[in-house]
């Protein structure tokens, strides 16, 4: 469950992602969370039958980057998402801007700027202080296949210990 480009939602955030299109600041961190809100009747269905989630980057990037334009405060960029479906698992995959911008197709989209994302690592620092979520750091400089081993391990175990643990709802 990425950001989902197919819907009138994700295709609007897509041209301006691009920037095809100029939206203005608050419009798009709604949209971006609005976007998720689409995906939670499936979650939830898919969740209750048992079946793990894998979401990429989720509410957490939203509030990290539209914080880190320095015109919002952390709450006001968590509210939209206030009862979203809980992660049981928070993996954030540290990678320093410096190697980020060295990789693939870096610099194409809004935001792909070494200083920006400098903004939104410090953005994601805060939000990893609360304690009431499960937030593990990973190395993501290492291999790709180190990596997976790390991650798969870290997801195998934190399924096993939330097994039988009911659905909760972020920030309430």
């Amino acid at each position: 469950f990425p950001t989902d480009r197919t819907t009138e939602i994700g295709q609007l955030i897509s041209s301006y992602l691009v920037r095809e299109k100029d939206l203005e600041d608050h419009t798009v961190h709604l949209l971006f969370s609005a976007n998720r809100w689409e995906h939670v009747p499936l979650m939830k269905e898919k969740l209750h039958q048992g079946i793990t989630i894998v979401v990429d980057r989720y509410a957490f990037s939203g509030v990290a980057f539209t914080n880190a334009k320095g015109n919002f405060c952390l709450d006001w960029c968590k509210q939209p998402d206030v009862g979203l479906p809980k992660p049981d698992l928070i993996l954030f995959l540290q990678l320093s801007p410096e190697e980020a911008a060295e990789r693939g197709n870096y610099g194409h989209e809004r935001y792909e700027s070494s200083s920006f994302q400098e903004k939104v690592l410090q953005s994601f620092y805060c939000l990893m202080e609360d304690k009431t979520l499960n937030w593990k750091t990973v190395d993501a400089s290492q291999s790709i296949e180190d990596l997976h081993r790390e991650i798969k391990s870290i997801a195998e175990k934190t399924m096993e210990e939330v097994q039988n643990k009911p659905l909760e709802e972020l920030w309430k």
